[in-house]
């Protein structure tokens, strides 16, 4: 079940990126974006309708990491597509006091649920049998989701809580960068004169999906198109349609499809023994 899961949110993650790399999406693209997400959240609930669990620790990851990496983003987007199709039109202060409105609106979410964004921070798992089992419902908050209406199979008491969270985090940084663009440039390019990445623009692929794949940056929580303009801002390189560089290493013709990471195995293996030499 979380491999075919994973799979999909893959899936929904290349598409994604070939739609724009940018902040500035169009409202088309926005339109766009919410109905690849609401089409995969569809291809998610057949999933789960056709196969099962294999213990509670799968279902609770399903539905405290999974689950969320999907609904995160069309709430996100959702979001912001209200902002956008709703701002004022005339001068730059009047749209920055609109942007600040917003900002204020997700600090009186944080406080509001400060207990669980704590949890969320801490990577805390002390209450996961309760927040993101099915057994655990909790009706009430559940039905506050107008898009999963009571739909126990789909639904614990806090996976949609959760998915709020990380929504609003990533509204928080699109918020901030429509509020501060010179700011924003200004550490790009002060960012940009420390590193330069000189290897193949393949090694740094596979060295994005791997973290990706292990779920090291934000708890799992960041899309891939997100970590991509990262390390472009960091390394001063520019990552392109990398989802169809990653096509081309799955498709490689050898037993070992990795061959930088198995690089950087080897070599550091060897500094380490040659260091207790």
């Amino acid at each position: 079940m979380l491999n075919h899961s994973k799979k999909l949110l893959l899936e929904l993650e290349i598409q994604l990126q070939t739609i724009n790399t940018e902040d500035n999406f169009s409202i088309l693209e926005i339109e766009e974006v919410i109905n690849l997400i609401l089409a995969a959240i569809e291809k998610l609930k057949e999933l789960l309708n056709t196969n099962t669990f294999v213990n509670k620790a799968e279902e609770i990851e399903f539905f405290k990491t999974v689950k969320p990496s999907f609904t995160s983003k069309l709430i996100y987007f959702q979001k912001m597509y209200r902002i956008e199709t709703s701002k004022p039109i005339g001068t730059k202060k009047e749209l920055q006091k609109q942007y600040r409105k917003e900002v204020k609106k997700l600090t009186r979410f944080f406080n509001k649920n400060k207990e669980f964004y704590k949890y969320f921070r801490t990577e805390n798992t002390s209450f996961d049998n309760k927040y993101f089992l099915r057994n655990k419902l909790n009706v009430k908050l559940i039905c506050n989701n107008h898009l999963f209406t009571c739909d126990k199979k789909f639904n614990t008491s806090h996976d949609y809580l959760m998915a709020k969270v990380i929504a609003s985090e990533l509204l928080q940084t699109y918020l901030i960068k429509k509020l501060n663009p010179t700011e924003n440039k200004s550490i790009e390019n002060k960012t940009n004169e420390k590193l330069k990445w000189t290897g193949s623009k393949v090694a740094i692929v596979e060295l994005m999906y791997a973290l990706y794949n292990e779920k090291v940056i934000n708890n799992g929580n960041t899309s891939l198109n997100e970590i991509a303009k990262n390390i472009e801002e960091i390394f001063n390189i520019d990552m392109g349609q990398f989802n169809r560089i990653y096509l081309e290493i799955k498709d490689r013709k050898t037993i070992q499809k990795t061959q930088f990471l198995d690089t950087l195995r080897t070599n550091l293996n060897k500094r380490i023994e040659d260091a207790n030499n």
